[in-house]
């Protein structure tokens, strides 16, 4: 069934006419929330500007400057608008609409900015931004409404292309499970893969722009099914039409279809923001998120003792109680930890009967030994419910530990397919009754797991894990039953190898998930890296001890707010690219890892957070982030002289670029900088060429990717990036920056098959 774009687009019908932004605009992907910087920018500095009685001519052509260049860019912008929309007749009258009003807000601008040439801007006889700042305020307010409106619209063109690529998918589907000759599989397969193609490129690209990093991870789950499942539906197809009386055959290909159907709709569902008949998504809420949102209302009670009732906070309790009843039920918890959980549920609740008993008390009168009493009510019942997170984590990691420990030779597995071939019925139906077990044991792991995975992010990708082990165990076991009926069909062996290795597959990302959910326990990961080698004032430097620290106003935060962002995006863009290297101890690595903690630092700054207080620390910050770049360029120096390919001149063009762009960001940190314009502009300078050296490092790092993969000099270094990590993809062979096409399901292989499948021999 096709989904309408057009009902989650996030754009309301109503005239945004004088509105701060359409009420029913939301912004939901990184490209339309960037090409808005810009804009925004230019038309702050027009509404900020300061009123003063007399204006010098420079400042006048300067803000008809900024008029004009407003008015220009939203020209061309309606264009492009403009032909969208004729392209596109069911957003026609939308986008018209507001292609319209965005031309005429851009105008209104470029009058009222119309200040260069007169000789008192602000005569009664011409309106302008100085008689009239109401009305640019407005008009203003319109354009980037209008503006929005535009992009959101143009958003919609993209929603649509994923739901036409995915009918095609499934129409495609369609006829190959009603397929009864390997002529005709092999002919309509061909078409499949193509398809396929198609289809992942344009949910990678989405997946990338996509701001929320749950959706990110719902989108990475079920494109991580599609990848698997291609492969699953290829084998499990072939086997059926070899063995086509075959009941576990038609059991096997059956699921596999039937899976790759329910990962296809959640697609469509990410995309649209949309759930079937209306429903809302109901989220199960984790121990981990429950504590959090329990020690926050506790907290709470010292700012005010009146905004929730105690019958709010016993409920909350009792609800993260009743999730630990998942820990102490489980019959693979131990009893130590068993014992322990109950106890600390035993005391939580006293010590939320000891703190309400205090609270009640201090609402009817504040005193101040009722207040510390309070006081310490609260830190008791936080530090209970500490204990109890503490808890239930080393439950949760220590079981998945040892389960996945105990698992990691595939005996099972492997018995399997040593029975299958065999023939053996009787052993293949033990095995299976083992892989079971097993089966409810990784279950029951990443239910447990979920529970402590500390963001929202990794709990999807627990559940993910756990649909994965549930559905991939049967599948296993329809495989083996079809091979042990049909010992010497070579096609039947080959799909029970290719279901095996998903399921090995899972237990490998299980490895890394659990050391992810351990990383952001210990407050290693989770939150953004920050780099706290940060020198110290007149130690590292004794020209400092005679300069005075800075802060900037809001004011000038404000101006550099726009490369803050900037700043922020190449920083994820960064840290998507590091993350893809199995040897994190790799210089390049660590160089690339260390460049955008403290990049990211610096972002912070603009924002007025984070540990950089003063514009000093930021020049410090500077010189140390330009000296680790230096640092880079010289690995990758290193790195070249392994490399014997044609793009290694371009590697070291890029590495003596990184040195001259390092140089000039260490110049502008030492300079001497007097007064407080010019303490600004050394900020500014600095900021924007740290984006610089960022920009530059997006380039080179998949550039090293690249060339790895060329020289096949990179097969312990670079690792296949698990499906559970947000926009990647498990691919093997194809890496990818979010500003560049995203990797294709490891569609690499299955192109390789429709190529080189003239025809499907029954074996």
């Amino acid at each position: 069934m096709a989904t309408s774009p057009c009902s989650s687009s996030g754009v309301s019908s109503s005239s945004s006419s004088g509105l701060g932004a359409d009420a029913g605009l939301e912004i939901r992907t990184r490209s339309v929330e960037q090409t808005l910087v810009p804009l925004v920018s230019q038309i702050t500095t027009l509404i900020n500007h300061k009123d003063k009685p007399k204006r010098s001519d420079k400042t006048l052509q300067a803000i008809q400057r900024v008029g004009q260049a407003v008015n220009l860019a939203v020209g061309r912008f309606v264009t492009v608008g403009e032909a969208i929309a004729n392209e596109n007749h069911e957003l026609k009258e939308e986008m018209s609409i507001a292609c319209i009003e965005a031309r005429r807000a851009g105008e209104t601008i470029a009058q009222l900015t119309d200040v260069a040439s007169l000789d008192h801007p602000e005569s009664d006889s011409h309106i302008t931004i100085f008689t009239d700042k109401t009305g640019v305020v407005k008009a203003a307010r319109l354009l980037l409404s209008s503006v929005t409106k535009v992009l959101v619209l143009a958003d919609r063109i993209v929603i649509k292309q994923i739901i036409t690529s995915r009918n095609k998918v499934l129409a495609t589907m369609e006829q190959l499970e009603k397929v009864s000759s390997f002529q005709e599989f092999v002919q309509i397969f061909s078409q499949f893969g193509n398809e396929m193609v198609e289809f992942a490129h344009l949910t990678g690209d989405r997946q990338n722009d996509l701001k929320d990093e749950k959706k990110k991870a719902r989108m990475a789950a079920s494109r991580a099914v599609l990848e698997k499942c291609t492969m699953m539906l290829l084998t499990a197809s072939k086997t059926c039409l070899r063995h086509p009386d075959c009941e576990s055959a038609r059991i096997n290909k059956d699921g596999v279809f039937h899976r790759m159907r329910l990962a296809l709709e959640q697609v469509i569902e990410i995309v649209t923001d949309s759930r079937p008949n209306g429903e809302n998504e109901m989220a199960p809420i984790s121990i981990y998120s429950g504590i959090k949102e329990f020690k926050n209302k506790v907290e709470g009670l010292r700012e005010n003792l009146y905004f929730l009732s105690k019958e709010n906070l016993s409920t909350m309790l009792e609800v993260i109680l009743e999730h630990t009843e998942d820990f102490t039920d489980s019959a693979y918890t131990s009893h130590e930890h068993r014992e322990h959980i109950l106890e600390l549920s035993k005391q939580a609740k006293m010590e939320l009967e000891q703190l309400v008993s205090v609270w009640m008390q201090a609402q009817n009168q504040k005193t101040k030994d009722l207040m510390e009493d309070l006081e310490v009510a609260i830190l008791k019942t936080c530090q209970c419910m500490n204990e109890l997170k503490r808890e239930v984590h080393s439950a949760a990691t220590s079981l998945a530990a040892d389960l996945l420990k105990y698992h990691t030779d595939h005996m099972v597995l492997k018995a399997l397919k040593v029975t299958g071939v065999e023939g053996n019925l009787e052993a293949v139906a033990e095995y299976t009754c083992k892989l079971s077990e097993q089966k409810e044991q990784l279950v029951e792991m990443c239910r447990l797991l979920r529970h402590v995975s500390g963001t929202e992010p990794l709990e999807i990708t627990c559940i993910h894990a756990e649909d994965t082990f549930q559905v991939t165990g049967p599948q296993i076991i329809s495989a083996a039953e079809t091979l042990a009926l049909h010992p010497s069909s070579k096609i039947a062996k080959e799909n029970l190898e290719v279901f095996c290795e998903a399921w090995e597959s899972q237990l490998s990302d299980m490895s890394l998930l659990l050391r992810e959910i351990n990383d952001v326990f210990e407050g290693k990961r989770g939150e953004k890296r920050v780099y706290l080698s940060l020198p110290r004032p007149g130690k590292h430097n004794a020209n400092l001890k005679a300069l005075k620290p800075v802060k900037l106003d809001s004011e000038e935060q404000a101006k550099i707010a726009k490369l803050g962002l900037e700043l922020h995006l190449l920083t994820s863009d960064v840290d998507s690219e590091t993350e893809k290297w199995e040897d994190q101890e790799n210089d390049i690595v660590q160089h690339g890892q260390g460049m955008s903690s403290m990049a990211y630092s610096m972002y912070l700054f603009t924002r007025g957070e984070g540990l950089l207080k003063t514009t000093q620390d930021l020049f410090h910050q500077a010189e140390i982030f330009a000296t680790e770049g230096t640092k880079l360029a010289s690995a990758l120096h290193a790195f070249s002289d392994q490399v014997h390919d044609d793009d290694k001149p371009l590697l070291l063009l890029e590495a003596e670029k990184l040195i001259s762009m390092c140089k000039q960001l260490q110049i502008t940190a030492r300079a001497s900088a007097q007064g407080k314009s010019a303490t600004f502009t050394k900020v500014d300078a600095c900021i924007l060429k740290t984006r610089n050296v960022m920009t530059l490092l997006c380039q080179l790092l998949p550039l090293c990717c690249k060339l790895l993969r060329k020289n096949k000099a990179g097969n312990g270094c670079i690792k296949p990036a698990p499906p559970w990590k947000e926009d990647r993809i498990r691919t093997g062979t194809n890496a990818h920056t979010p500003e560049r096409k995203a990797e294709t399901f490891g569609i690499k292989s299955l192109e390789n098959h429709v190529a080189n499948m003239t025809f499907l021999e029954s074996k």
